[in-house]
């Protein structure tokens, strides 16, 4: 089992900046193949919003590139979701994602709440 714990939600106006947090106990961040984070609003589906792999190369879907910015710290097991400019559509709830090795099994965290008010 593993523990995703995320952080860093909360209110902000539209073009500011929030900065998500997404930490996994050191002995597990090591094998983790994939970290992502996900956004989901009532009464749609979960949406892929970054992806980080373990050698450090990042995908992004087109309505954040340039905005937001994945990046991880090996050395305190976390990833980051740096979010510039928000816009009031990007109010969801954000949750991290990992695929684990060996099996690449899928773990959760509980989400972390972001509201952009115009």
């Amino acid at each position: 089992q593993v523990q995703l714990v995320e952080s860093g939600g909360g209110l902000v106006q539209a073009g500011g900046s929030l900065r998500l947090s997404c930490t996994a106990p050191g002995s597990t961040f090591s094998i983790i193949k994939v970290i992502g984070w996900y956004r989901q609003v009532p009464g749609k589906q979960r949406e892929l919003v970054a992806t980080i792999v373990s050698g450090g190369s990042t995908h992004y879907v087109d309505f954040v590139k340039g905005r937001f910015t994945i990046s991880k710290d090996d050395a305190k097991s976390t990833v980051y979701l740096q979010m510039n400019n928000l816009r009031p559509e990007d109010t969801a709830v954000y949750y991290c994602n990992a695929h684990v090795l060996p099996d690449m099994r899928a773990y959760w965290g509980q989400g972390t709440q972001v509201t952009v008010s115009s």
